[in-house]
């Protein structure tokens, strides 16, 4: 998420809006109008379930479920009369079918029907793994399938006009599904979407200028995909073709704020459903809060309960009813939909405990799941304490992986930067020499940009040799990596005067678009070279087990140059980077650890073969990537 620049607001104004409808609605007439989850199934691994049920007065019935293998423990009042929470047991061997709730109020009775499914057999929680390599799509900004969805009349936000940045442009499900060709020739295995969660907010000033919510991370319905993308059909097809095509979706998830216009929000459960203070806090997001021994207990509370921006509410997830809604909202998510991977928005900014235990119940119900937050640090030992590490901190986190956000760093310093002891190469250099600080580092995430950041392209100076090295460290190296949309053809710009800037329409994707970009005859020269450069050693990676899962070894940069090694028992693969200006003739001696034995190699990028390995000469500003042979 960003970081905006908002006017500021009270959240005593929101706390009192919430009494004056605790008060109002306790004079209507009891109903049930919704229930949370939507539905549910059998034969889950955990037998809990606690049903939110929501309507007038809702709070004021008894509750009683007659079911076979179904239980109702307790039925939890709150402060607001319109809510009541039941605590549910399922017996293993309970039959999928409908269930009624009844809840009685004197001689008044209230009945809502209630789905436990049968669970399916399709792929579901597969994970992924450094053997993949993910596409990040912003579905808005991608491409428009149905331009009947774009806009809604019952909506808070009525307008989509691609001529502002800062409003909806279209993009949607059926824009991705009519682009998976494209997306799967690129090499990539995985989708990452921005989060496809309904976002029904109304237009916010955010640093002078009105913006929809068209990033999706202001939720206003957990349980519906946002109706401009197509809805939770289009999405589940979304999910099943990919399936079909061996490539799997990363949903992109939220717990720590939620967006202005949830239906819970406007008519919360509880003054304490999220943070509140005497006036209007903002999170300080200083992580240092967080994993400082000497840190303040106001510093803390700043840090992890201000909110994000005015219009995100920040959930507290020291509220049992909290935290139990947005776990089971997870798990719902992935049965459902048939998600594979989890990656988290803002995860250092939420409650460590509730992390532990939502981590703990996906990877309790789904066992191979990938679970990766956004955690931006700048250093190491920061980055560890947020996923599963080998440091004695005080908190363990189970996150099996995150977002690499000092490599990121390291690479970009990297190909700014002259070479120097601490400076240029040498950076990534030392950042992965500290990799025993994780568990698993080859759980690490690593990227060149994302929608949150400057585009790759234009951070190094549209230097296309620059492009190509750093893409091949990141398609080389440890972990599991991912390309920003658009990145593959060169699309560039800096966030300035905003985000928008960087989240511009891939070209083709939308109609009337004067070039189509997903076609070879679309793309100019350079762009193609850049697209066949990731493609290539995109595809190479995906059937080069000893590339994107075999050990690694690294040396110490020397004089511009840097050498490491991806190996396993059939194959090594040697990655030499020159990032200097001039060619330099690299004398091989020192890397006998690894390349004895190996007599020639083949140019992986340019298909050329070199019959001898004791010199090899590497242009300016180049990274090699050759398979060693006998």
């Amino acid at each position: 998420m960003l970081h905006y620049p908002l006017p500021y607001l009270r959240s005593l104004a929101l706390l009192g809006f919430v009494l004056l409808t605790f008060a109002t609605q306790a004079q209507q007439k009891a109903a049930i109008t919704r229930v949370d989850p939507t539905n549910w199934w059998v034969g889950m691994k955990n037998q809990n379930l606690q049903l939110l049920v929501y309507g007038p007065n809702a709070g004021s019935l008894a509750y009683s479920i007659d079911y076979p293998g179904v239980k109702l423990v307790e039925a939890h009042k709150v402060e607001n009369p319109n809510y009541a929470f039941l605590d549910l047991t399922i017996a293993p061997d309970t039959k999928p079918g409908t269930f009624t709730i009844s809840g009685r109020n004197g001689n008044q009775k209230l009945t809502r029907k209630y789905e436990l499914k049968a669970r399916n057999q399709e792929p579901k929680g597969q994970g992924v793994t450094s053997a993949d390599f993910i596409y990040l799509v912003l579905p808005d900004r991608f491409s428009n399938g149905d331009p009947k969805n774009d806009k809604f009349k019952d909506m808070a936000d009525t307008q989509a006009d691609r001529n502002n940045p800062f409003l909806r442009h279209g993009g949607d499900i059926q824009g991705i599904l009519n682009h998976l060709n494209y997306i799967e020739e690129l090499g990539a295995t995985a989708l990452w979407l921005n989060p496809v969660i309904e976002n029904n907010q109304p237009l916010t000033d955010e640093g002078g200028a009105m913006r929809s919510a068209y990033h999706g991370y202001a939720f206003t319905d957990h349980y519906a995909v946002d109706k401009r993308f197509g809805g939770n059909e289009a999405y589940k097809k979304l999910v099943q073709a990919a399936h079909a095509r061996g490539m799997k979706v990363v949903q992109d998830a939220v717990y720590n704020h939620v967006g202005i216009n949830h239906w819970f929000i406007k008519d919360m459960p509880s003054k304490d459903w999220v943070h509140q203070f005497p006036t209007y806090t903002n999170t300080s997001h200083k992580f240092q809060a967080i994993i400082d021994p000497h840190a303040s207990k106001a510093d803390w509370t700043v840090m992890m309960n201000g909110w994000f921006v005015p219009h995100m509410p920040d959930l507290n997830q020291n509220n049992p009813f909290v935290a139990n809604y947005l776990i089971q909202h997870a798990l719902w998510t992935v049965e459902n939909f048939g998600v594979d991977a989890w990656r988290i928005d803002t995860y250092m900014y939420n409650d460590d405990a509730f992390m532990n235990r939502c981590n703990q119940a996906l990877l309790d119900e789904y066992p191979n799941i990938h679970i990766f937050g956004e955690s931006w640090v700048n250093n190491v030992i920061a980055q560890s304490r947020f996923t599963r590490n080998n440091i004695n901190f005080p908190f363990k986190s189970n996150q099996p992986g995150t977002l690499d956000f000092v490599l990121w760093t390291a690479m970009n310093d990297a190909l700014n930067q002259n070479f120097g002891w601490d400076e240029g190469v040498s950076k990534v250099h030392q950042v992965l020499a500290q990799d025993a600080v994780y568990q698993d580092p080859m759980k690490l995430v690593t990227f060149l940009d994302n929608h949150d950041m400057n585009r790759y392209f234009s951070v190094i100076g549209e230097d296309f040799n620059k492009y190509k090295m750093g893409l091949t460290w990141m398609l080389t190296t440890r972990g599991i990596p991912s390309l920003y949309y658009g990145t593959e053809i060169l699309m560039k710009n800096f966030k300035d005067p905003s985000d928008a800037e960087v989240r511009k329409d891939f070209p083709g994707g939308f109609a009337g678009d004067k070039e189509n970009k997903f076609t070879a005859a679309g793309r100019n020269a350079r762009e193609n070279e850049a697209f066949n450069f990731v493609k290539k050693l995109a595809n190479y990676r995906k059937v080069t087990p000893a590339l994107h899962s075999g050990k690694l070894m690294q040396f110490v940069p020397q004089e511009g140059t840097y050498v490491y090694f991806r190996y396993d028992d059939s194959k090594t693969v040697m990655v030499a980077t020159n990032s200097t200006d001039k060619e330099v003739d690299l004398k091989t001696e020192r890397f006998a650890e690894r390349m004895n034995g190996f007599t020639k190699a083949r140019n992986v990028l340019s298909e050329q073969n070199l019959s001898s390995l004791a010199n090899i000469k590497i242009p300016a500003k180049t990274a090699l990537v050759l398979e060693l042979q006998k």
